[in-house]
């Protein structure tokens, strides 16, 4: 399993970088990205989140209607169009447990995509999915969930943003004095 990466740690602002190649490396990154996000019960992971500045994120998103799921990876992903109409829902994070708040976006998204084959893709996404491409996808440009929240989110996540920085300072702290 893969160690996740905690705000308020640098890398998480990073803009990430086109993968050129889909090597057995970043083959195996996924399948190692897959088994972190599912041992941390997340529905969606970057690869920034792990520390590593690649335009790379997984997802498996359970389908509302259905007991079906959307298990997917996303090399290099665009968005070719999102909606107009937009609507609120909490978001939470893996890189900043604990910390939830709601986060008005887009409720329908086009994506384009490559998968580890190597063969690009397009999807149409909305609710949930829609929601967590847009959330995955900001990683990739160093944005995290609670820059997109309204000044009462901002209020509402701020001791837990300062929580994190605290933790954060702390482990830097003890890493230096080793």
């Amino acid at each position: 399993m893969l160690d996740i990466v905690y705000y308020p740690d640098p890398i998480l602002r990073n803009m990430s970088e086109e993968i050129t190649e889909i090597s057995d490396e970043v083959k195996e990154l996924v399948a190692e990205m897959f088994d972190t996000m599912y041992e941390n019960d997340g529905i969606g992971l970057a690869a920034p989140q792990i520390g590593k500045n690649i335009r790379l994120f997984v997802i498996d998103v359970p389908d509302e209607l259905s007991d079906n799921s959307t298990k997917m990876a996303f090399i290099n992903p665009k968005f070719l169009s999102k909606s107009k109409e937009k609507e609120k829902g909490e978001e939470g994070c893996l890189s900043l447990p604990e910390i939830s708040a709601n986060v008005s976006r887009p409720i329908a998204v086009k994506m384009q995509a490559t998968d580890i084959d190597g063969k690009e893709f397009v999807l149409e996404a909305e609710g949930l999915l829609a929601r967590c491409l847009q959330h995955e996808y900001d990683h990739l440009d160093g944005i995290v969930f609670t820059d997109k929240t309204s000044l009462a989110g901002k209020l509402s996540v701020k001791s837990g943003l300062r929580r994190l920085e605290d933790e954060y300072m702390y482990r830097m702290s003890k890493k230096d004095s080793e």
